[in-house]
């Protein structure tokens, strides 16, 4: 791989062209300290708890959901990853391919408004966790000018790393594992040894909607790293195999989502006024002793960073697709912008931030999803990408179908986006079909999304499937794949 994308710190310069096959050399078991570096958040810990506190889930019920939601949430990650090694782009760059040049600025756009969201959440769990480090360590307590100061840090360092690229987060992913690694290992021991355990083996069970809504809160998490999965797997070669990246994707963010939900749930039977708290991560210090608790946070910290610089690294993608001409690295800018001054919304008006946060989660899934069905679906038929076609943003674009537009795509994602909304429960919005109904009561809005967009979009008629043009400089792979590739990618592709 060359400088441009590997070298450890260097600023990446490539945008949303093709990979060319030269620099195509990532190894698919780099992905396991990606997705772990993607999920160390003590945000996961308040999810954990939430699942005691909103949902009134038992141990054993918390267990199910932290076990279900990263397999169905991160192997819809893994699967649409499988999109980067075939077309070496962005997944927003391929997106362009099944909805049209013009059409892709529709979930292109909500795409990148709903990462506002997430990054300013994250955003601000990691002030909030640095307020409660200065609090626990130097007794200096929060106010709404050291709210703001924390804040702006923190974006800061987000976009530092977020603008050098993709070998800077790999570094700082690789380093980060390791040490949250090993303060999580001393804080499941010290819960172990220090949780009264008979009130949490006796905590009444809830009810299976419930426990199902519950699932869907976490995985939405997941949820929202989907149409980023082909920006860090299209280092990869076509040669990779797509079980692998499934597998490693999986594995990767399983190992860190599990027991930090668990930890959460375990938690909160201490915390009981989490619920109500306007701050997500003070109940740590509450609960850790000082020596665990500082290091801890700190760490994750660290790990916010992380999360917010690979999604700030994506939305940087996302702003270039929709027609913003600027570097990769200055498009994050605009993302590192908004999330602040949202986030200092949110941090000194908010009363609920676990109220917040659930509300925003459930929209955040369904705004996805959409995306995901019409984009899944259409990799059953696409087993390569044109790169020509793809940076053309003219009427000469093989993908410019009609007008710009891909009707059966942005029909298929229209009619799932609104369905989907229409079947959701939040603080903010209740959709007219959300009573009354499975589909509903259980929570499964996002769900629907992505069947019924999905399904929509494979049985309407859809413009031909354009052969990729032929490479004509270094600069653009040639995706055009021989006799022994096609067979091994259909081999490699029964995911």
């Amino acid at each position: 791989m060359s400088a441009t994308a590997e070298t450890e710190g260097a600023l990446e310069t490539r945008g949303i062209e093709q990979v060319p096959d030269a620099e195509r050399t990532a190894k698919t078991r780099g992905l396991f300290p990606t997705w772990v570096g993607a999920n160390i958040s003590v945000l996961l810990l308040t999810m954990g708890a939430s699942l005691v506190v909103a949902y009134h889930l038992n141990f054993w019920q918390a267990l199910v959901v932290a076990f279900v939601a990263p397999a169905v949430s991160y192997g819809l990650v893994g699967f649409i990853g499988i999109a980067g090694k075939r077309g070496a782009a962005p997944g927003m760059a391929l997106s362009r391919a099944v909805f049209g040049q013009r059409g892709n600025l529709l979930p292109g756009a909500l795409i990148w408004v709903a990462r506002w969201g997430w990054e300013t959440i994250n955003a601000v769990t990691g002030a909030y966790a640095l307020l409660t480090i200065l609090d626990l360590g130097l007794g200096i307590k929060a106010s709404p000018v050291l709210d703001l100061v924390t804040l702006l840090l923190f974006v800061i360092a987000t976009f530092a790393i977020s603008g050098l690229g993709i070998g800077a987060v790999r570094t700082c992913s690789k380093y980060a594992t390791y040490l949250f690694g090993v303060f999580s290992v001393l804080v499941l021991g010290y819960l172990a040894v220090h949780t009264h355990w008979s009130a949490v083996m006796h905590q009444g069970a809830g009810s299976t909607a419930s426990l199902i809504t519950a699932v869907g809160m976490i995985a939405a998490g997941g949820v929202s790293w989907i149409p980023s999965a082909p920006d860090f797997t299209r280092y990869l070669p076509r040669t990779a195999s797509s079980k692998a990246i499934v597998g490693t994707t999986m594995g990767g963010a399983g190992i860190v989502v599990m027991p930090l939900v668990l930890m959460g749930a375990v938690m909160a039977v201490a915390t009981p006024d989490l619920a109500t708290a306007s701050d997500p991560v003070s109940f740590v210090g509450k609960i850790l002793p000082l020596w665990i608790a500082v290091p801890y946070l700190l760490i994750a910290v660290v790990g916010m960073l992380l999360i917010n610089s690979m999604s700030m690294y994506s939305a940087g993608f996302t702003a270039q697709t929709l027609g913003f001409r600027i570097p990769r690295h200055w498009a994050v800018s605009v993302n590192a912008v908004i999330s602040l001054a949202l986030g200092g919304v949110l941090m000194l008006v908010a009363t609920s931030f676990l109220g917040s946060f659930i509300a925003f989660l459930s929209m955040l899934a369904v705004a996805f999803s959409a995306w995901t069905g019409v984009f899944g679906a259409d990799m059953f038929r696409r087993r390569s990408y044109d790169g020509r076609a793809m940076a053309d943003t003219t009427r000469t674009s093989a993908y410019w179908y009609r007008a710009g537009f891909s009707p059966t795509a942005v029909a298929a994602w229209a009619i799932g986006l609104v369905m989907g909304l229409m079947f959701t429960t939040s603080d903010w919005f209740t959709g007219p079909l959300a009573k009354n109904n499975v589909i509903g009561r259980y929570g499964l809005g996002w769900i629907a999304a992505i069947v019924i967009s999905g399904v929509l979009y494979l049985v309407l008629p859809k413009p031909a499937v354009a052969a990729p043009a032929p490479s004509a400089g270094p600069d653009e792979a040639a995706e055009t794949a021989g006799p022994a590739e096609a067979a091994a990618e259909s081999v490699s592709a029964g995911v």
